[in-house]
């Protein structure tokens, strides 16, 4: 009888277990199906600015000042990160100790990621490296655009910026990429319903000249956003033209036009 107590005692307590395990991994699939936009929203959607912390542009974009509110940085002054005499564009990293390895492996999956379709290599900080990107757990989701010189920061809040599309996505920003929909030719693949948009937030989609590298505008880029960004209404932000039925906005990684225009940006 004691046996068997204990044996139902130990069924019971796998079969909680088992339970618990699939509801978190149920949870995480609805969150990994989200596109990288959504995430994006999602993660800065609370945020509050302070002192300590860079405003924002198009959502996730950091500035420094209010001119490069409506201004690309990689056109205006130029962006780029070093080449090295043997082709590589080698970029150094460290990342804050405050993630889990669980939460590191993600992060270092998305900079490895870069190594076999592009000339970027990403690397740990060195002692003597001046220029390298920061990556920290701080409020939201954000990232400049190109290199800034120094340490500069990439946020990846452990609260709902954890993702591989999110990673990538951020880390094209440091690269010198801006979003799919400010691209210069925007208005020929996209329509803006400027009235559904968040009051105060039209900002978001205002056309810059941005590094499109002779590239066709793409709506599964990892960079685009998807139809309902922003709204203040639970309406479209945009609508693709002259198809409005054309799905977009639901990458979860870099498209083929991102790997493309990476390479040709840095002359891989």
């Amino acid at each position: 009888m004691l046996v068997f107590s204990w044996f139902l005692v130990t069924l019971l307590l796998v079969a909680s277990s088992w339970a618990k395990e699939e509801v978190a991994t149920t949870e995480e699939d609805t969150y990994r199906e989200l596109s990288v936009g959504e995430l994006l929203e999602r993660a800065n959607r609370d945020r509050t600015h302070d002192f300590n912390e860079p405003a924002l542009i198009g959502g996730d974009i950091a500035i420094k000042l209010e001119a490069d509110r409506n201004a690309d940085p990689c056109t205006s002054r130029g962006c780029l990160w070093q080449k090295w005499s043997d082709g590589k564009v080698y970029i150094p990293y460290f990342i804050a100790n405050h993630y889990s390895s669980r939460e590191m492996s993600i992060i270092i999956r998305g900079l490895e990621s870069f190594s076999s379709i592009s000339c970027i290599r990403f690397r740990p900080y060195q002692d003597g490296d001046y220029e390298w990107l920061s990556i920290e757990s701080r409020n939201g989701c954000y990232s400049y655009v190109g290199r800034q010189g120094g340490g500069q920061t990439v946020s990846l809040d452990r609260q709902g910026c954890l993702y591989h599309s999110t990673v990538q996505h951020e880390l094209l920003h440091a690269m010198g990429f801006n979003h799919e929909q400010t691209r210069s030719d925007r208005d020929n693949h996209i329509r803006v319903y400027w009235e559904n948009i968040i009051d105060g937030m039209a900002y978001n989609f205002d056309k810059i000249n941005t590094l499109n590298q002779g590239t066709p505008y793409d709506y599964n880029s990892v960079m685009q956003y998807e139809r309902y960004a922003f709204s203040k209404n639970n309406r479209p932000t945009m609508v693709p033209i002259p198809d409005s039925n054309v799905s977009f906005g639901q990458a979860t990684q870099m498209s083929k036009n991102d790997i493309d225009r990476l390479n040709r940006l840095y002359d891989c």
